[in-house]
């Protein structure tokens, strides 16, 4: 159910899983703006912490169909399905280290499903011309 200021929010309950296999539940709220097409907020809490990240649309989207040998994205964000197709895995790595999460596939591809009936992939930029065109126009007069 939609926030006042996001337009698709999508909660999902995660498992950290640590290098020794064991396992710290993580709820994940994945959130949607049609304002920023482009871009995906997900914050995952876990019992003591909790760490925002920003995530490509495309890279989660193009992670519902990635394996192992070959994870959607090359950086600091990675996503591919499990062999089980139910679960997605999320590798996240920063300053502060790494980590590895599995996920439901459902409700992951149900949030997808919900920011593209509002931004179909690849109509993005056209969300953005006005925007664009303004911080141009700022540029040139600044």
């Amino acid at each position: 159910m939609p926030s006042s200021t996001y337009d698709v929010v999508e909660v999902v309950a995660m498992q950290l899983i640590g290098s020794d296999a064991s396992v710290i539940p993580v709820s994940a709220e994945f959130s949607f703006r049609t304002t920023d097409p482009y871009t995906v907020r997900a914050v995952f809490t876990g019992p003591h912490t909790m760490s925002t990240w920003l995530i490509g649309r495309e890279l989660l989207s193009l992670g519902m169909d990635a394996t192992a040998d070959a994870p959607a994205g090359t950086g600091d964000v990675q996503v591919w399905r499990d062999e089980d197709p139910d679960y997605t895995l999320v590798s996240l790595s920063g300053v502060e280290g790494s980590a590895l999460l599995a996920a439901p596939t459902e409700p992951i591809e149900r949030f997808l499903a919900g920011t593209e009936a509002l931004v179909p992939l690849g109509t993005e930029s056209d969300r953005m011309e006005g925007e664009i065109t303004a911080l141009i126009a700022a540029l040139l007069t600044a």
